[in-house]
């Protein structure tokens, strides 16, 4: 790729109370091989130095915007502080404790460049590790060269995203121009990418790019965490994307995946003791087909409001120390 066609690429780097990483993160943005960056680093409200940090490290750099909020905006919208400053073809949504592989940039660019307009999501591999940088193991099982073990759905994309969670978000590279066109991020969801994924994914291919491009870390408090934590707000936002998912299905099959999906989301409400939520899911489920006896059971046992949260998240933290997080999230 020459000179002439090397768009630019606009980084977002979100920051909360991530001093401890923030210093190797940015270093994975200078260690770059793709040169045309425009990097805009948003800081929500740290109490932790992480401000200190982020401006002794980049002040010499002009290509860096820094935004200090004085309040906690929430990702979303602290996100969208940057796509409007955005001037990049193309853009990253970075959280301050990962890391990029110095080629991903580069790898990236080149594989949208040669994918079509239709094309607005590339994605790729990851690396999981934990708070000290130690490998924990692969986003998806990876052979001897590092390629994944079993296919990664690509192309329309669209009902793989109603089945399952798939994609690992920090490894995505977006067209701004999809970004823009549908509106950023949603600021009154408590997460980005389920809602991302549906509203795009139905206007837009995604591309699986086979490499390790991101190193993610895990660590305590994630999002991962918390989705069976008694008054979580997450499966209130799982429940907004699932309607809109509802509204935006285009033929039965995508009705029938939905359908699937609404009923995983009504068991973790009743391990979560979301109870409200649960039957307001059943709703849902109900206007696309009959929730039958085995759901039908689980919103019985809601409205009983049986105390199962502390048994159920004992079994996930001792009786299921092998299960990866993202498995347990599987938004």
């Amino acid at each position: 790729m020459s000179d002439i066609d090397e768009p630019l690429v606009t980084v977002v780097l979100t920051a909360f109370n991530q001093g401890k990483y923030i210093a190797e993160t940015l270093g994975s943005i200078f260690a770059q091989t793709y040169p045309n960056l425009q990097i805009v680093v948003i800081d929500n409200a740290s109490t932790d130095g992480t401000v200190a940090l982020i401006e002794n490290i980049v002040s010499d750099f002009p290509e860096f915007t820094v935004i200090k909020n004085p309040e906690n905006i929430g990702l979303c919208r602290a996100f969208n502080q940057g796509l409007a400053l955005a001037k990049g073809k193309y853009i990253i949504d970075l959280a301050a404790d990962d890391i990029m592989m110095p080629g991903r940039i580069a790898h990236q660019v080149l594989a949208l460049e040669n994918l079509g307009e239709d094309y607005g999501v590339v994605f790729s591999n990851a690396q999981y590790i934990d708070a000290n940088g130690e490998v924990l193991n692969f986003h998806y099982s990876v052979d001897t060269k590092l390629k994944a073990e079993k296919p990664v759905p690509s192309g329309d994309v669209y009902k793989s995203i109603l089945e399952k969670y798939f994609i690992c978000t920090p490894t995505m590279m977006m067209r701004t121009k999809m970004l823009t066109e549908i509106g950023g991020y949603d600021e009154s969801l408590d997460f980005e990418d389920f809602d991302l994924w549906v509203r795009s994914a139905v206007k837009y291919k995604y591309f699986y790019l086979d490499e390790v491009l991101t190193r993610k870390r895990n660590v305590p408090g994630s999002l991962s965490t918390q989705i069976y934590k008694k008054g979580n707000s997450l499966l209130q936002t799982c429940f907004i994307v699932c309607n809109k998912a509802y509204e935006l299905n285009r033929d039965q099959e995508e009705f029938d995946l939905l359908a699937a999906r609404i009923r995983t989301f009504i068991r973790k409400c009743f391990y979560a003791q979301e109870f409200e939520l649960a039957l307001r899911f059943r709703t849902l489920l109900n206007y696309i087909e009959n929730p039958g006896i085995a759901t039908e059971m689980i919103v019985m046992l809601c409205r009983m409001h049986l105390p199962v949260n502390s048994l159920y998240r004992f079994y996930l933290n001792y009786l299921r120390k092998k299960v990866h997080s993202r498995e347990v999230l599987a938004f």
